[in-house]
């Protein structure tokens, strides 16, 4: 009886330690802001933000992100990339991508349904296949253009414009900061250069 009750201790102490082991996840915030045109040739500033929660060297959880958020300054038009950790990764292609949409978006460099083409998509460092691993550089390609820049929606015209694409990929230098601190928060976009044009 005494050595059941043993063997249900440590049982229950393992359950105990294997539960707890997912809580030890170090929560981080990565943003980066980079001037750019977008695809009518408009300087604009991009924002690329995304979360991560990263696990220790001895745990056997691999560590995780969010979708990686890609934003123009003036534009309504919000890209996430996928990798294939995630449930939305789209069928054109391997890697870290979003995929374009039919409707709004036509390859510049590709023939065939954009709904195929990785629109964006990190192809630097070679090795990085997921957004979990990207370091503090990276680099991302931009391979599609939108089919109008600005869209009416209702009584108002909103801008759908994005990075313009191009044949040599965009160097992103990223920061990573614990998430809640301060210095987590994204940098805001200028809006006054919106209401010029």
């Amino acid at each position: 009886m005494m050595l059941i009750n043993a063997c249900r201790a440590k049982l229950l102490g393992f359950v105990v330690l294997f539960l707890a082991l997912p809580g030890c996840a170090s929560y981080y915030t990565h943003y980066a802001m980079f001037p750019g045109e977008n695809s009518s040739g408009d300087p604009r500033q991009i924002r690329v933000s995304w979360q991560s929660a990263d696990y220790p060297g001895w745990s056997f959880i691999r560590d995780k992100s969010t979708s990686m958020k890609v934003e123009a300054q003036c534009s309504d038009r919000v890209w996430r990339l996928y990798d294939d950790s995630h449930e939305q990764t789209g069928g054109c292609g391997a890697g870290i991508r979003a995929c374009g949409e039919q409707r709004l978006d036509e390859s510049v460099f590709e023939s065939g349904p954009v709904n195929e083409v990785a629109c964006l998509q990190v192809v630097g460092p070679e090795s990085v296949e997921r957004i979990a691993d990207i370091g503090g550089k990276f680099l991302l390609s931009v391979a599609c253009r939108p089919r109008a820049p600005e869209v009416s929606k209702g009584d108002e015209v909103v801008n759908m414009d994005y990075l313009r694409a191009s044949t040599v990929a965009y160097t992103v230098y990223s920061r990573k900061v614990p998430r809640g601190s301060l210095n987590a928060r994204l940098p805001e976009f200028d809006e006054s250069v919106c209401k010029a044009d």
